[in-house]
């Protein structure tokens, strides 16, 4: 059984900076793409960073260059690094795995990321 478990997160104030971490136990393979999503109230779940092979990356407009992913491919590990955060950075953020071997991608049960103003 693959899970996800995340830790950090929490409440911070504006212009402050949090580490969310995530780790995948349960998998006999390397996921090939690890990392987070975000969701505000009444919002969709969008995007905010992904590493591909623990190599390539890519990042919402809204966080380039104030987030920060980095992973190891061959631990099943992602961190996310946020700083310079901001009010609208307030959300539950998830924790994202998907590998071709098992054809879909997993969550984390999520953290809440607090920024007040």
């Amino acid at each position: 059984q693959v899970q996800l478990v995340e830790s950090g997160g929490g409440l911070v104030q504006t212009g402050g900076s949090l580490r969310l971490s995530c780790a995948a136990s349960g998998s006999t393979v390397s996921f090939y793409v690890m990392g987070w999503y975000r969701q505000a109230p009444g919002k969709e779940r969008d995007l905010v960073a992904v590493i591909r092979n623990g190599v390539t990356t890519n990042y919402a407009d809204t966080v380039q260059g104030r987030f920060t992913v980095s992973g190891d491919y061959a631990k099943n590990t992602v961190v996310l690094q946020m700083n310079s955060l901001k009010p609208e950075d307030t959300a539950v953020y998830y924790c994202y795995a998907y590998s071709d071997t098992y054809g879909r991608a997993f969550w984390g049960q999520g953290t809440q990321v607090t920024v007040s103003s």
